[in-house]
């Protein structure tokens, strides 16, 4: 029998599933918004908060 898995624990396939939203993008596709897309974003945002970033 499995144990089950801590909500706070996520594995690489929860990184991947829609989170209930969506982007359009320049061609007027739509995007669903993954876990993944969030923490990229808000490990982007600690950086330049931070510091950290640097400027292309």
């Amino acid at each position: 029998m499995n144990s089950p898995t801590p909500q706070n624990q996520s594995n690489d396939s929860d990184q991947d599933k829609p989170v209930g939203g969506a982007i359009i993008d320049e061609q007027g596709h739509e995007i669903e918004i993954t876990e993944h897309m969030i923490q990229d974003a808000c490990d982007e945002l600690e950086k330049s908060r931070t510091g950290e970033l640097n400027e292309d």
